[in-house]
């Protein structure tokens, strides 16, 4: 079974052309927000895997203003592309966390910039209302609206070792609250975090496929440096199973076939600075080049997303 662009699943990149007919590019932006299981409220230290200088471009900084964030974002992109739309994507840290006021004043400054033509929200799921709901609802109506959850496991076992201070009911609360709003819901996974085994790993997979998603981030488990992760690896190593490229790709071919079918996959993996990581090494792989793998291992096992999903 084959879907757009000659793949084995439903990618991102083909969902964007057939939406929009043109090229989109998502511009990064920081609100200086922060987090419940870092400000005390729920926890303290974050999650033991974060560090958002991992996936910050440099001029997603707080103390500019979200337009500035935005010029500057299309300034870099529009050397390499001159025709193309962006979308305003809140990242770092729980973006809607804060005063309601302050978050809806963020959102209409960004959805108002006259090369802007939606917005994508990262959040936790514990950090929704109705209220909240209602406005991104009501953006939809003219915009391209995305709320993406971070998941990260199906196991509040999981979870609570992470001190991620959530647990999975309140994720499956947060979607039911969210779907049939007018958007688009995205949920994002961390595959091969310690204690999960290859059976934890593909039943998140049945797991999620319950949710009403629409798109999913899968990475595997990077270690990096200044995380509270990089302590545990180095003093505590025994309780990792850091997967080498080819068990990641072998599992996570198997990970696609008991996906319901119509899941948008946005990615497989994340890259790093090297500067920061500090485990697992791929040899420098590039994100390309394991996709690459990932396409002809499924047509070597004979899979295809939705394969196996029952």
């Amino acid at each position: 079974m084959q879907f757009s662009n000659n793949k084995r699943y439903n990618d991102y990149s083909s969902f964007i052309k057939n939406f929009f007919s043109e090229r989109v590019q998502k511009i990064s932006l920081d609100t200086g927000f922060t987090c419940p299981n870092r400000d005390g409220t729920k926890g303290t230290g974050g999650c033991i895997y974060c560090n958002n200088n991992t996936f910050n471009p440099y001029y997603c900084k707080p103390s500019k203003s979200i337009t500035q964030q935005l010029d500057e974002g299309i300034a870099f992109f529009s050397k390499k592309y001159k025709t193309q739309q962006y979308l305003a994507y809140f990242q770092a840290y729980t973006n809607t966390y804060a005063d309601i006021d302050l978050v809806k004043e963020l959102y209409d400054e960004a959805i108002n910039h006259p090369q802007v033509i939606g917005l994508v929200i990262g959040t936790r799921p514990d950090c929704i209302n109705e209220e909240l709901i209602g406005f991104l609802a009501g953006l939809a109506q003219n915009y391209f609206i995305s709320l993406e959850f971070g998941i990260e496991s199906t196991l509040d076992r999981t979870l609570e070792m992470v001190n991620r201070c959530h647990t999975f009911e309140e994720t499956k609360a947060a979607y039911e609250l969210a779907k049939d709003k007018g958007m688009y819901l995205g949920a994002h996974m961390i595959i091969g975090l310690p204690g999960e085994s290859k059976a934890d790993i593909l039943n998140h997979a049945k797991e999620l496929s319950k949710l009403p998603i629409h798109t999913l981030k899968l990475h595997h488990l990077q270690v990096v440096k200044h995380t509270m992760m990089a302590i545990q690896l180095k003093e505590n190593p025994e309780i990792f199973e850091l997967f080498t490229a080819e068990e990641y790709i072998d599992l996570i071919t198997d990970f696609v076939a008991l996906l319901r079918p119509d899941i948008i996959i946005e990615r497989f993996i994340s890259e790093s600075p090297a500067h920061l990581l500090i485990a697992p090494q791929w040899n420098g792989m590039k994100n390309f080049e394991v996709i690459a793998k990932i396409d002809k291992k499924l047509i070597e096992k004979n899979l295809w997303q939705g394969k196996n999903f029952n």
